[in-house]
């Protein structure tokens, strides 16, 4: 073994032996996952399930909810923290991954959907039509599944207005849809967007947000954070006032684990306790349904709020 290679693989073993016990858990029944990665792969979708390495997939999956990623593997935004895949051209739209996402959930038998995308900022409406047309066909198939999406902030793609009454367009265009829940996450607090969520900003997460309630206030609106880049309780709290500000009703309060070596180091692993307690504030900041845990992601048991 070169010495590079046992320093990555030291490297390896100590970023694996740092992670608290409370973050290790099996992934889950092997039936259920081999079934669901099946399903997906002869249709050649995606799930950000499968490409996030989500550690609660399994548990989902046998609740009968699954989160699938539209518009392909490839992000054109670059966040630091993202486990999916980016640096180089998206692929062209599949005109069939609407059907196929809608036959996947059929023959899954899911009650609970959530859609999400990776960003497409070279898609002239950034992607929002996409999400229409799958609940559409998702509607068509199985009547009785609710839809939650989950969305980039649609700033960008090539429309030819001005760009921020092109996004309010676009956001327009899925409330119209009417979704079970609009989730749009911030991610982190107001400091550290820029090395964290790189093409994102803040103030736009909070405008997605508002603009939802403004469109139609019967749609809950939904957001999320990572802990453990380096942001402090104030810091968490300043930002769940600002979402709150915005009528944001539901919130995911998760650990951020990190994916590669290649991605942001973890600077802090918030305890159990932690999340606990800064679930419990949240609820008395008045945010309607809480999940805030270490393996919390922003689908965990969305089928249930």
């Amino acid at each position: 073994m070169s010495p590079s290679t046992h320093s990555r693989s030291s490297q390896n073993r100590e970023t694996v032996e740092a992670i608290p016990h409370w973050l290790r858990r099996p992934i889950g029944k092997a039936s259920e996952l081999s079934r669901v990665q099946q399903i997906i792969k002869r249709r050649q979708i995606h799930t950000i399930c499968e490409e996030g390495r989500c550690p609660n997939r399994g548990e989902c999956y046998a609740r009968g909810t699954a989160t699938f990623l539209l518009m392909g593997p490839t992000c054109t935004r670059s966040c630091a923290f993202c486990q999916v895949d980016k640096g180089h051209s998206p692929m062209p739209l599949d005109p069939e991954e609407p059907q196929k996402v809608a036959e996947s959930v059929q023959i899954l038998g899911l009650r609970y959907v959530v859609l999400t995308s990776v960003a497409r900022d070279d898609l002239a409406d950034g992607g929002a039509g996409w999400f229409v047309k799958t609940m559409e066909a998702i509607r068509e198939a199985c009547p009785q599944t609710q839809i939650e999406v989950l969305t980039p902030d649609f700033w960008g793609g090539r429309g030819e207005g001005d760009p921020l009454q092109e996004q309010y367009r676009r956001i327009e265009m899925v409330v119209r849809a009417k979704p079970a829940c609009f989730n749009h996450n911030i991610e982190t607090v107001r400091r550290l967007q820029g090395p964290v969520r790189r093409g994102a900003k803040y103030d736009r997460t909070l405008d997605v947000l508002r603009k939802v309630r403004e469109c139609d206030r019967t749609i809950p609106t939904k957001s999320g954070l990572m802990l453990g880049h380096g942001e402090t309780e104030a810091e968490i709290l300043e930002t769940l006032a600002d979402l709150r500000a915005v009528g944001c009703d539901r919130l995911t309060l998760g650990q951020y684990m990190r994916p590669s070596l290649d991605h942001l180091r973890v600077q802090k692993y918030w305890t159990p306790e932690e999340f606990d307690r800064l679930g419990a504030i949240a609820r008395d900041m008045g945010f309607s349904h809480v999940r805030s845990g270490p393996l919390v992601r922003s689908s965990y048991h969305a089928g249930e709020d």
